[in-house]
């Protein structure tokens, strides 16, 4: 075997060897020849022409994701510092779109930078808008007026953000400091109007309570004084109807009356006496006195009699 054979034997396994590429799963192959645009070659084994056609770049069709932090100033002056995560890919697998991919930027790192500018610059101009007590809670507005602008941009360069998280959004200490005492206040405020509306509602229902309470009070008395009335009026019925049944006894035996009343006149007085707890009660003891009182009570039972007729 010659020289030459050996040469060229070795030479055909190189070009056979060089012939075949290999695309792992998720990448896409573009091939260039002498510089130009060619062709795709998709995950797997594939055949290209030796020397002719050359794998200019192997570009990737998964998802991927960079971290990013910046400073954003609201529309009252107050520094903003972002901490955000990007979740970015290919937007599609069409020739055209893998074209653009590859060939939009020199490199990864340019389109990184482009990229990562872009959201800042989105980011920055919305919060330029809104004031630092806003921005806190304007978190899902941001991402998607970033979206939104940045989604016609990144279609031109062959891509599509898939999310942008914010994961953590600051102030500078001195606007931090300062949004501690205005929480603070607030609280405070919220609290006192929260004690001043127990405190009526304790007074509203104390008021209400004590406002029952002297109604059914009153009403109780009420009740109260009309059985008493009640109980005298029966008290005195039955008196009187005692002592006209004794007053008519002692006509039918002949007796005087009068012997009725001054048989109570000394009961009342024993009765004094004895349930009158230290009271001192002034009583006319003398034989004038008594007569006179008789006559009075005479008098009233003469009356209750003529009432009956």
């Amino acid at each position: 075997m010659g020289p030459l054979l050996i040469v060229l034997i070795v030479l055909g396994i190189l070009i056979l060897f060089l012939s075949f590429v290999t695309v792992q799963q998720g990448m896409v192959a573009v091939i260039t020849v002498f510089g130009k645009y060619s062709r795709l070659l998709r995950p797997g084994l594939n055949f290209k022409i030796p020397i002719i056609e050359k794998v200019t770049k192997k570009i990737s069709i998964q998802n991927r994701s960079a971290e990013l932090g910046f400073q954003a100033v609201t529309v009252d002056q107050a520094n903003v510092n972002f901490t955000a995560m990007l979740l970015y890919a290919v937007l599609n697998h069409d020739e055209e779109t893998i074209k653009n991919v590859a060939f939009k930027f020199i490199d990864e790192r340019n389109f990184m930078q482009a990229l990562v500018r872009s959201v800042e610059g989105s980011v920055r101009a919305f919060v330029a808008t809104k004031k630092q007590s806003e921005v806190l809670i304007t978190r899902r507005e941001i991402v998607e007026a970033v979206k939104e602008q940045l989604d016609i941009t990144l279609e031109g360069w062959g891509y599509h953000l898939i999310d942008l998280q914010l994961n953590d959004i600051t102030f500078d200490e001195e606007v931090m400091r300062s949004m501690a005492k205005v929480v603070a206040s607030n609280n405070l405020k919220a609290a006192a109007e929260n004690e001043g509306q127990a405190l009526l509602i304790t007074k509203t229902k104390g008021a209400e309570a004590e406002g029952n309470a002297i109604k059914i009070a009153a009403q109780a008395e009420k009740e109260a004084a009309k059985l008493r009335g009640q109980g005298i009026a029966l008290f005195r019925e039955e008196v009187a109807r005692g002592m006209a049944a004794a007053a008519n006894q002692m006509k039918e035996a002949d007796l005087d009356a009068s012997f009725i009343l001054f048989s109570m006149w000394t009961e009342s007085v024993k009765n004094f006496a004895e349930h009158g707890k230290g009271n001192v009660i002034f009583l006319d003891g003398s034989t004038e006195g008594m007569e006179r009182t008789m006559k009075e009570m005479m008098a009233i039972n003469q009356l209750n009699v003529q009432n009956k007729k």
